[in-house]
């Protein structure tokens, strides 16, 4: 017999989120305690409440586990973007663009020139992470090389990456938006304009400004002189190595498969250690699984080599799974229903609308540990309250995509936290104060909502519709 499943009340769903939320800041604020197992524990807070909702244990074991499944296929693709990095490494892929970056890029225009590159090869594919494991690892070791502040460079990678994953049509997140809210996919790319351009001039600015100050003194030329001796006198530089790099680029811009198509560049990056650098064929394999390994006794060539590996990425992984089971339970109790239902019907302004739709897409981005599900239940819950008050969609999806896709990057246990801590090297919260792009382009849908400026309500509708009061709370 069915067990009757109640609704959490707006009170017992504010205690599963306070009780989350102190198991997460005591845990790393008193113990210093790895996210992972935090977010586990988590996971088990949960359960209690879930049955005092009259969910069976066998319903909660069903809802953890149908949400740890999505995590199944972007856990292969870290899996893989981890082989693709070592293979990368082997093949002097990533040791040429360093050799030559370090030569032909001035420290001045560093970071601004990682923007731009970034930028353009995440629209031309459409995906941010392949642009952060392919151009991003690049130019973490140019810029490191340099003397660049790895928190500066993996907030231009960073910013420059997702820009393209926002704005680009092939993007599976620029596709999901629109589809969720029920637009059209160039209009909602027509609509991110003015929010997303007026952002990412002020953020090439800043970065232009910032990269002023470094003249080459920031770097410690006697590291950098080792560095580039290092990779000219241990690996075959030159145009064979890039290879794996127009390889991956053509597959993904034709649209294939990611993960076979991160495959493919590993593989062909894997043969030309093999045939180009003098690898063997069993220590490539051992490449694949465990990373590129060096003992250079040179502490920037160690820092910058030894990396990749398909076993760099299970910590990762443990944590994308436990991050997806708790958003799964968090939304298969209703939870945020609750935290909605409370006030929507009170929503009656875009200014505030705006607001609402703008903690909702951070709060679902933080639960549920990855974009797809912000997206998804962040247009799910606001679409109606978009409806009754006349909006067009694409005014939903650009919040939605303004929010949970620049800051999907931006929080530790999400899929684009994780993977890019993982695929640059560095810790999240070091890149985190430096990725302009995704604080600002708020700043402008906040001041679109207030004003009315840009906001679009649906022709059809006008004259049948007391029209809607702008810029007041």
């Amino acid at each position: 017999m069915e067990t009757d499943i109640k609704k959490p009340s707006f009170l017992y769903a504010i205690m599963m989120l306070l009780s989350i939320v102190a198991v997460v800041s005591i845990g790393i604020l008193a113990f210093d305690a790895p996210i992972q197992i935090l977010m586990f524990i988590s996971m088990l807070v949960i359960i209690p409440f879930m049955l005092g909702l009259g969910f069976t244990y066998k319903q909660i074991e069903k809802s953890m586990a149908r949400a740890m499944g999505r995590a199944l296929m972007p856990g292969v693709i870290l899996l893989t973007v981890g082989i693709l990095i070592g293979a990368w490494i082997a093949s002097g892929t990533v040791p040429t663009l360093i050799y030559y970056g370090v030569q032909a890029i001035t420290p001045q225009f560093f970071l601004v020139t990682t923007l731009l590159f970034c930028s353009l090869v995440s629209v031309a594919t459409g995906t941010s992470w392949g642009t952060v494991g392919t151009a991003g690892v690049a130019m973490m070791g140019v810029g490191t090389a340099l003397g660049i502040p790895a928190g500066l460079i993996g907030g231009a990678i960073v910013s420059g990456a997702f820009f393209g994953d926002k704005m680009s049509p092939l993007s599976d997140t620029t596709n999901l938006a629109p589809a969720v809210t029920g637009g059209d996919l160039f209009k909602h790319i027509k609509h991110l304009l003015w929010t997303t351009v007026p952002s990412y001039l002020i953020t090439a600015a800043i970065f232009l400004f910032i990269g002023l100050r470094y003249h080459g003194t920031g770097a410690d030329s006697e590291s950098v002189n080792q560095l580039t001796s290092y990779l000219a006198n241990n690996f075959q530089l030159g145009i064979i190595p890039l290879i794996p790099i127009v390889v991956l680029i053509t597959l993904l811009v034709m649209k294939k498969p990611a993960i076979p198509s991160i495959f493919a560049g590993a593989a062909v990056g894997g043969l030309i250690a093999i045939f180009y650098q003098g690898f063997g064929f069993a220590e490539m394999l051992t490449t694949f699984y465990s990373g590129y390994a060096v003992e250079s006794g040179i502490p920037v060539v160690d820092e910058l080599l030894i990396r990749g590996g398909l076993t760099s990425m299970l910590e990762l992984i443990a944590l994308f799974l436990f991050a997806l089971g708790l958003g799964g339970l968090l939304a298969d109790a209703g939870v945020l229903e609750a935290l909605i239902a409370s006030f929507a019907m009170k929503i009656k302004h875009t200014g505030v609308l705006t607001l609402v739709t703008v903690i909702v897409s951070y709060l679902t981005l933080v639960l549920g540990g990855t974009v797809y599900f912000s997206t998804v239940m962040g247009g799910t819950l606001m679409k109606p309250i978009f409806e009754r008050l006349n909006l067009e969609p694409e005014n939903l999806s650009r919040i939605l995509e303004d929010t949970g896709t620049l800051s999907a990057p931006l929080v530790p246990w999400t899929g684009g936290g994780i993977y890019t801590a993982g695929a640059l090297g560095i810790a999240t919260v070091t890149y985190l104060p430096f990725c302009f792009l995704a604080f600002i382009t708020p700043v402008f849908t906040l001041l679109y909502g207030i004003t009315g400026w840009t906001i679009k309500e649906k022709k059809e509708e006008k004259q049948k519709k007391t029209k809607i009061k702008i810029a007041e709370a």
